[in-house]
């Protein structure tokens, strides 16, 4: 398995990560994902704090996993959406 090193943005901040080469895209998705959130919040809440606004779009996000773990009966879907949440939750601390 090849190793690749990128950078994604995430709240105006970059992020170096080193990943598996086939998860490039997937990884790249949820970035956007996450900074796309990032951004609704910070346009229509009058949070100010961007610890706060990034743990309401990791809630937000994480909730969407549960539900779609609770409706899914495809375990691949299950531990993409967990690897997706992982990696929000690595990016967050």
């Amino acid at each position: 398995m090849s190793e690749l090193s990128i950078k994604v943005k995430i709240a105006g901040r970059q992020f170096p990560l080193t990943i598996p080469r086939e998860e490039e895209e997937m990884v790249r998705k949820a970035a956007k994902m996450v900074d796309e959130q990032f951004r609704f919040f910070t346009e229509n809440y009058a949070v100010q704090d961007r610890a706060d606004l990034l743990a309401m779009v990791a809630l937000q996000m994480a909730t969407s996993a549960v539900k779609a773990k609770q409706n899914s009966e495809d375990p691949a879907q299950t531990d993409e959406l967990q690897e997706i949440s992982d990696m929000l939750s690595d990016a967050l601390s």
